[in-house]
């Protein structure tokens, strides 16, 4: 084919009056890869359902054409269009457990797949050959898996499996990457990249990462408010951005290198130290119900924070990140000793003392979920006060427009509901309720992974700024290498639940000696499309497992198991 495999001509959707994309068009060719970039709200992904025909329900199509392969798919009734899915386009979403039905094995899913285009193929062989396709480890043991038993990198495999296993003519893949791991992340592209070139299928990429842009695009459409503000060739757009918000876009991408020079900290006791913890969870079996196994999510991790410093812990899913900051704020069960602010934090996971729980707050992932939604938010804000007894509702009320003050809201909006608020304005928002008490310490587990890279920006203003006015301290969770590097004054390496390196931020970005480490700087996507990766090995076998039977310690990680065996393979199953 020399004409466009996929063409777009005017299109425009709406929600009532309210236009959600206007006069969008663009053309397609058979074995490119066009990227559409832009922020969480600028049809993007609306664009991507309009192509499969799955628009949701209120969104209609007012204006414009689509065209496949010469055909006008926007005339098509819905029967002829379900045998165009996935046969001739096909589609990737950005959460793969919402998308897999959890009652049905893999293999019943992919056979599926295939027989609803060709019933007379033999489905089970071309099931276990797509597999074999995205380089998924004991393919034939997968088919007989459940979603759930698989990690986030092998659930993002099985759709691309899915998608590519009737090779249609177009690809869709919406943030395919966005809650993967950066090593997953880096085999998913790379695996991308290969399938497009064996197939000769055209990809539609959708991203708000700038990185993985660059890496990936041959042409960038820059969406903003539902209208094309900028369209180019990759390179050009990098090197030349013409219009203000693409070059805001480019700016506000946190770059490796980026991090400054060192601060030196003050010598003084340490705000927080983790002496030995460990954290383990039984886990039962039998018919008895007896303890058989044993999760080791946390090993013998020891580290201190000093006050006004940040501390990042960096590893993939499953690490034992998140478990560290439930355990030092008395939330899970421990061994050894954690001690933050002169309070010892109990070790039974239960009765932690208010008086520890005013001096460390959490700070999570998806504001959304962590705020309310029935309260305004000027209430969420004075809530802590309300739990430790501080003032009265004059006090409170007046404590959280001063929070808000500080962290760039208006006082006008301490009575507006979550829903009411953009992702960086929630995230603000549990940023000021965590700042109520004043405490010592803030543990930030993955508060930006979620955001846009503008939003991400500005929040990470925002906590160094408060740092500088507050002195207070910052446990920084987070498996983006570019932003710990521009955040942090030390870090943690951590992987199967133990602590493989740590040191400075210009210790492990300036002379990383873990393998594991390098693996994680290595795998970071660079928003520069003049960089020529340099080749490293693909990894292919399964995850070290942190369950041990009951009695039998797991071994302490080695620099030698590490560059040669079984970590080396680890990013390629999540």
């Amino acid at each position: 084919m020399t004409g466009p495999v996929l063409s777009v001509q005017g299109l425009t959707l709406a929600a009532g009056a309210q236009p959600l994309v206007e006069d969008l068009s663009f053309d397609l060719f058979p074995g490119e890869t066009l990227c559409i970039a832009g922020e969480s709200g600028s049809g993007k992904s609306l664009t991507s359902l309009a192509l499969m025909g799955l628009l949701p329900p209120g969104v209609k199509r007012r204006a414009g054409k689509i065209s496949l392969a010469g055909q006008d798919v926007t005339a098509l009734p819905e029967r002829r269009m379900r045998r165009l899915r996935g046969d001739s386009i096909a589609m990737i979403f950005q959460e793969p457990m919402t998308s897999l039905n959890p009652v049905l094995t893999i293999g019943t899913q992919l056979v599926e797949a295939i027989r609803s285009h060709d019933p007379d193929a033999d489905a089970p062989a071309a099931a276990l050959a797509a597999l074999r396709a995205v380089r998924l480890s004991q393919p034939d043991r997968r088919m007989r898996q459940y979603p759930h038993e698989l990690s986030g990198g092998m659930r993002q495999r099985v759709m691309i499996a899915m998608a590519l296993a009737l090779r249609p003519q177009v690809l869709i893949a919406d943030e395919p990457t966005t809650a993967l791991d950066v090593t997953v992340q880096r085999e998913v592209l790379d695996l991308l990249r290969d399938l497009q070139r064996e197939t000769g299928t055209a990809i539609i990429l959708i991203t708000h990462d700038m990185g993985v842009v660059a890496e990936m695009a041959d042409r960038v459409i820059v969406m903003q408010n539902g209208r094309m503000v900028e369209a180019s060739p990759v390179a050009e757009l990098f090197a030349r951005p013409s219009q203000p918000y693409t070059q805001a876009l480019l700016a506000a991408v946190p770059r490796m290198g980026d991090g400054g020079p060192p601060v030196a900290l003050p010598l003084a006791e340490p705000i927080a130290r983790l002496t030995e913890v460990s954290v383990n969870y039984d886990v039962q079996g039998g018919l008895l119900g007896r303890v058989t196994h044993r999760v080791h999510a946390v090993e013998q991790v020891s580290f201190d924070i000093a006050a006004g410093e940040t501390f990042s812990l960096v590893g993939e899913s499953g690490c034992g990140k998140s478990t560290i900051a439930r355990a030092m704020t008395g939330l899970v069960p421990h061994r050894g000793r954690i001690e933050i602010a002169g309070h010892l934090v109990p070790p039974d996971g239960q009765s932690a003392p208010r008086a520890l729980r005013r001096e460390v707050q959490l700070v999570f992932q998806d504001p959304a979920a962590a705020l309310n939604p029935r309260k305004p938010v000027g209430e969420l804000v004075a809530e802590p006060l309300v739990i430790h007894g501080i003032g009265d509702r004059v006090q409170r009320r007046a404590r959280a427009a001063e929070l808000f003050d500080r962290v760039g809201l208006s006082r006008s909006q301490l009575d507006r509901y979550p829903h009411e608020f953009s992702g960086g304005q929630r995230q603000r928002i549990c940023i000021a309720r965590a700042l109520a008490l004043n405490p010592k310490l803030i543990i930030a587990d993955e508060s930006v992974s979620a955001l846009d890279v503008s939003v991400q920006a500005r929040v990470l203003a925002l906590l160094a700024e408060l740092k500088s006015e507050l002195g207070v301290s910052y446990l920084f969770i987070s498996h983006d290498m570019a932003v710990v590097e521009n955040i942090s004054d030390r870090i943690g390496i951590m992987y199967l639940g133990q602590m493989v390196e740590m040191g400075t931020r210009a210790q492990i970005f300036g002379n990383p000696r873990h393998p594991y480490t390098r693996r994680l700087i290595d795998a970071v996507p660079i928003p520069d499309p003049a960089y020529v990766r340099p080749p490293a090995p693909r990894m292919a076998s399964d995850v070290p497992s942190p369950v041990w039977p009951v009695g039998q310690a797991p071994e302490r990680i080695r620099l030698e198991d590490i560059g040669a065996g079984h970590l080396v393979a680890a990013g390629a199953n999540g």
